[in-house]
């Protein structure tokens, strides 16, 4: 796969897009793209611009939350925590935005992810394994799974549960950008690392 190309496909629609009104939709493809970006840098081997993309996902990823009216869009907070993450950064910030916008309490269960992966980032595992066991149905089993081991430092459960998520992600027909790479995995992996389960 040519990562360069995709990456050079993403940077393309980024430069297009900030030519256009930074409206709250345009602010999300932003991020998106600069994902891709990111991403697709990163797989090609180049830690540092990648992180450089990642940074400017979640920044977009925020502004797009500021911008917006809409509730519960919780894909921006785990977007932007994911996102620096990966990118080596701290994620407090875009955490606690994560907590103040509700998501611990939110009705569905990806703002209660959000609210999750938050706790994590902030090292408050046992508020994330509280979080955490009430996903329940309709939210992927293997992520819920991997989040409960790395709340509760299981290495042999997180081993198997992440690994299920990346062979659910391979399963996958269309991807976010058409960048095949499971950030989900690897944003748990850096988690994981943090609790010496890497």
């Amino acid at each position: 796969m040519d990562w360069r190309e995709r990456y050079k496909r993403a940077a393309t629609r980024y430069a297009a897009g900030e030519t256009r009104e930074l409206d709250e939709r345009q602010l999300v493809q932003l991020a998106n793209s600069a994902w891709a970006a990111g991403l697709s840098l990163l797989m090609a081997g180049d830690r540092e611009e990648a992180a450089e993309w990642l940074r400017r996902s979640a920044e977009r990823y925020r502004e797009s939350w500021d911008e917006g009216t809409a509730t519960g869009a919780w894909g921006r907070p785990i977007g932007a925590m994911k996102a620096l993450l990966i990118a080596g950064e701290d994620a407090s910030d875009a955490a606690r935005w994560a907590l103040q916008a509700g998501g611990v309490e939110a009705e569905s269960p990806i703002g209660r992810y959000a609210g999750t992966l938050a706790f994590l980032v902030l090292d408050r595992d046992e508020e994330a394994a509280t979080v955490a066991g009430t996903l329940g149905e309709g939210f992927p089993a293997e992520v819920a799974n991997a989040l409960v081991a790395l709340a509760g430092h299981d290495l042999a459960r997180y081993r198997m549960a992440v690994s299920s998520v990346r062979r659910s992600f391979e399963q996958q027909e269309a991807f976010l950008e058409d960048v095949p790479v499971s950030d989900t995995a690897l944003a748990l992996d850096v988690l994981a690392a943090r609790r010496g389960l890497g």
